[in-house]
C-alpha cells in the first residue's frame, strides 16, 4: 500500500470537507452542524459512529480484520469567534464566526485518513477510533470524552495540527514538552464607592486591581526561576461606570502558562493568595476562580514519537521532518495523553510564495489546503504502523 498516493487521490475530498466546514464555522459548544456533517461523512464510508446526547463531537471507529491494539486518531472542529478578512472564495458565511486555528483542516485531514484505512480494514491489526472532538478552544472538550469512558480500551493516541512556525508541508515531530499548560483564572475585585472628588470615603478597587496586576508580574520575575518559562497575563479588565464615581467592582480575566507541573500546580495558588494580601492591605476584598485547567502536553513516549518519524520519513523522506520550538500556546489534547499514551504532531503552513503567513486566531488566516494530503497520509501511516508493530511485538512475546 501506498499512502502517501492514496492521499493524493483524495485532495479534491480533502479540500471538500475543509472548504464546507471553512464556511459554516460553529462556535465551542455549538458544532451541531459540524458533528452532524461529520457523521454523515463516516457514514458514506460505512464507517460505524458514535454521538453523545449531551455533548457535540463523534467518534467513528475501524475494526481491522486481525485482532490487536487501538489507536486513537484526534481531530478538533470548533471556530473562533473573530471576523474573517482574507478575501477567500469559501469564506465563513457566518458572521463573526471563523476557522482561524485550522480546526476544519484537522477534520478533513482526519476525513481522510478514516477513508484510506476504512478501505484497508483487511489488512489492519486492530482498532483505529477517529475522534473528532467539539470544545478545544476552551480546554473544555477532551475532558468530556475522557471522562464519558470514550478511551476505555485504547492503547495510543495521536493528534496533528497545523502551524505557521514552520515550511509548509513539513512535520514536527518531537519529544518533549510541545504545548504549555494553561490555567484561566478570574479575580473579582470589590471595594467601597464613593464620590470621586471625596476618594477618602470608599475603597477604590481599581486601584486594588492595578496594584494587583503590577505586583502580580512578581511570580514571574522574582519567584519563578528564569530558566523555567511562566507567563502570567491579563487580557480582560472590567471597571468603573462613571468618572466621578469610586469604582466599587473590578473583574479581570488571566492565564497562567508554564511547561513545569509544580508551577502548573503551585503559581495558581500564589495568585490568589497574593490577590488576597494586596487587596486587604488595600481596603478591599478579592474573590479567585478557575475556569480552565489544562495540563502541558509532552511528547513523553519515545516509542510514538518514533512511530511518527518514521511514518512522516516513509511518506516524504527525512527531509520532511522539521524542528520545531515548543509553544506558550496550549493544547487540550493534553487531557488525553495524561490519560493514555500519546504524541502531538504539526504540519507547517508558513509559505510566502502564496501568502500564507498569517498566525493562528488571525482574522487573515489562511493556508494552501494541497499540503492537508501530508496530515491525512500521516495519519493513516501512523495507525497502522503503530497497529502492526503491536502485531509484531505480541507474535515475539507469543500472544
Amino acid at each position: 500500500m501506498n499512502f502517501k498516493e492514496e492521499a493524493q487521490t483524495l485532495n479534491s475530498y480533502i479540500k471538500e470537507h475543509r472548504r464546507y466546514i471553512h464556511q459554516h464555522p460553529e462556535l465551542t459548544f455549538q458544532e451541531k452542524n459540524t458533528t452532524e456533517y461529520i457523521k454523515q461523512a463516516l457514514a458514506a464510508e460505512k464507517i460505524p459512529t458514535e454521538t453523545f446526547p449531551d455533548f457535540y463531537g463523534v467518534i467513528g471507529t475501524i475494526k481491522g480484520a486481525k485482532p490487536g491494539k487501538t489507536i486513537l486518531l484526534r481531530a478538533d472542529i470548533d471556530a473562533l469567534g473573530i471576523v474573517e478578512n482574507n478575501g477567500l472564495p469559501y469564506q465563513s458565511i457566518k458572521a463573526g464566526v471563523m476557522h482561524a486555528c485550522g480546526h476544519d483542516c484537522h477534520a478533513a485531514m482526519l476525513l481522510a485518513a478514516g477513508k484510506i484505512l476504512q478501505a484497508h480494514k483487511g489488512e489492519l491489526a486492530g482498532t483505529v477510533k477517529l475522534l473528532f472532538q467539539a470544545s478545544e478552544e476552551c480546554g473544555h472538550g477532551a475532558v468530556y470524552y475522557v471522562d464519558h469512558g470514550c478511551l476505555k480500551g485504547v492503547d495510543a493516541a495521536m493528534a496533528i495540527h497545523v502551524m505557521p512556525d514552520i515550511p509548509a508541508g513539513t512535520l514536527s515531530i518531537e519529544e518533549g514538552p510541545r504545548m504549555a499548560s494553561c490555567t484561566n483564572f478570574y479575580l473579582k475585585v470589590k471595594g467601597v464607592s464613593a464620590h470621586g472628588s471625596t476618594p477618602n470615603l470608599g475603597k477604590d478597587a481599581i486601584v486594588a486591581a492595578s496594584s494587583l496586576i503590577m505586583n502580580l508580574q512578581t511570580l514571574v520575575s522574582r519567584e519563578n526561576s528564569p530558566l523555567n518559562p511562566l507567563v502570567l497575563t491579563f487580557g480582560s479588565v472590567r471597571a468603573g461606570k462613571q468618572f466621578n464615581i469610586i469604582c466599587d467592582n473590578v473583574e479581570l480575566a488571566g492565564t497562567i502558562r508554564t511547561f513545569s507541573e509544580e508551577a502548573f500546580a503551585q503559581v495558581p495558588a500564589r495568585v490568589k493568595e497574593m490577590a488576597e494580601e494586596i487587596t486587604r492591605a488595600l481596603g478591599c476584598s478579592v474573590e479567585y476562580s478557575e475556569d480552565t485547567k489544562e495540563p502541558a502536553t509532552d511528547n513523553d513516549h519515545p516509542e510514538l514519537v518514533a512511530i511518527g518519524r518514521q511514518a512522516a520519513a516513509r511518506l516524504y523522506g527525512a527531509a520532511v521532518l522539521a524542528h520545531m520550538q515548543q509553544k506558550m500556546g496550549s493544547e487540550d489534547f493534553s487531557f488525553i495523553t495524561h490519560t493514555v499514551p500519546g504524541v502531538l504532531c504539526f504540519l507547517g503552513y508558513y509559505d510566502e510564495t502564496c501568502g500564507a503567513v498569517a498566525p493562528l486566531h488571525s482574522e487573515k488566516f489562511f493556508l494552501n489546503d494541497d499540503i492537508l494530503t501530508r496530515g491525512a497520509a500521516l495519519y493513516a501511516q501512523f495507525a497502522y504502523d503503530y497497529l502492526e508493530q503491536k502485531e509484531k511485538a505480541g507474535e515475539q512475546h507469543g500472544c
